[in-house]
């Protein structure tokens, strides 16, 4: 029997199909019922009979749309207004806007862009930094809810 023969033993042994002429396989898996596996599966059959138009509504309302993400981001908290403001853009900006503005100002101010006057590297680093900062607190937001 070769190694694609006993693979295809196990994935039927995990599909619970019938595997073929070794009988020992085919009885321990007839003696063998796992009692959680019974239970999930009552419980989604149980799911399924009694929530069918549940399921339906929920998965229309949550389901994310094209416009169920600028919902969102008006009801932005108060605490990300100045997040917003680093990022030179209006309170509430969508997330595209977002991205785009922080790649247009990381050009902007990246300290290799300012090599020769240590002034200037310094500044560049610490507006780099503010701007990182921001973008990542906007991005947290959007993924968590959490500021």
């Amino acid at each position: 029997m070769g190694i694609f023969d006993r693979l295809g033993d196990v994935i039927k042994s995990y599909l619970n199909e019938d595997i073929g002429p070794r009988e020992e396989s085919r009885s321990y898996r007839k003696n063998f019922i796992d009692p959680d596996i019974l239970e999930a599966q009552a419980e989604v059959e149980e799911f399924l009979r009694s929530g069918r138009n549940e399921r339906k509504t929920y998965a229309k309302t949550e389901r994310e749309t094209p416009g169920t993400r600028a919902k969102e981001e008006k009801s932005a908290p108060e605490a990300l207004r100045a997040d917003f403001a680093e990022l030179e853009l209006p309170f509430g900006a969508s997330s595209e806007e977002c991205k785009t503005a922080y790649k247009r100002l990381l050009k902007i101010h990246h300290p290799d862009r300012h090599i020769g006057n240590p002034e200037n590297i310094r500044k560049a680093t610490e507006k780099s930094v503010r701007i990182n900062t921001a973008f990542a607190r906007v991005e947290k937001w959007r993924r968590t809810g959490m500021v």
